[in-house]
């Protein structure tokens, strides 16, 4: 799906939970989808004071909150301490990090389906 397209669908589903679709939350949002890896709220901060400079990071952190209560973003702290957001609708993959040199590599949700069914089938998760 274009990027443009996910802003749009990510700003309906805002709405439809009650929330108004500011220009501030429409451009984190943007930032957040743009952004196709991961990225910190500083990062997001930056790309949207180049255009909004009344921005304020904390404007930025609140409306990332939102954004992941409402599941439209995920929060993940690849073991630096550091958060970093991704867009929910291409958040499904984990991540192998390695304690050493901090390393990433990303593993398909399905690489843990077989697993997940084993659960559910034997401890009824």
């Amino acid at each position: 799906m274009h990027h443009r397209a996910e802003v749009v669908k990510a700003g309906q589903a805002l709405r439809q939970q009650g929330y108004r679709l500011t220009p501030q939350r429409l451009m984190i949002l943007d930032a957040v989808i743009a952004g196709e890896e991961h990225v910190t709220a500083e990062a997001i901060y930056q790309t949207v004071a180049a255009e909004y400079p009344d921005m304020s990071l904390s404007t930025v952190y609140r409306t990332l909150e939102t954004l992941r209560d409402l599941g439209l973003v995920t929060e993940t702290d690849m073991g630096s301490g550091r958060v970093e957001y991704h867009f929910a609708d291409r958040a499904k993959h984990h991540h192998l990090v390695c304690r050493r040199c901090g390393s990433v590599a990303q593993l398909s949700d399905d690489f843990f389906r077989p697993i997940a069914d084993q659960l559910a089938h034997e401890y009824g998760f």
